[in-house]
């Protein structure tokens, strides 16, 4: 398997603090399975100091296409960290 590096736009809508919605490479998503948090300690980038954190969760787009997705929030926003299929 080999990585990409592509930066999409990326927006997370929130329910009680938990990620539910997102949009994402163009595509809408719902979340589809329990967002589980993830910790600064298992990001393997440099965090400048600041706080990271993030989720891993499953969502599904309106087509029925399925992946598992790694995000986490910086001051710029939401990003994709890493996908699975």
């Amino acid at each position: 398997m080999s990585a990409i590096d592509i930066e999409h736009e990326l927006t997370i809508w929130m329910t009680d603090d938990i990620p539910t919605r997102m949009f994402y490479a163009g595509r809408r998503w719902r979340i589809t399975d329990t967002p589980t948090r993830l910790i600064h300690s298992i990001w393997d980038q440099p965090t400048d100091g600041h706080a990271l954190y993030g989720w891993r969760f499953q969502a599904t787009d309106e087509d029925g296409d399925t992946y598992v997705f790694d995000v986490y929030r910086q001051e710029a926003g939401w990003h994709v960290h890493h996908t699975y299929c």
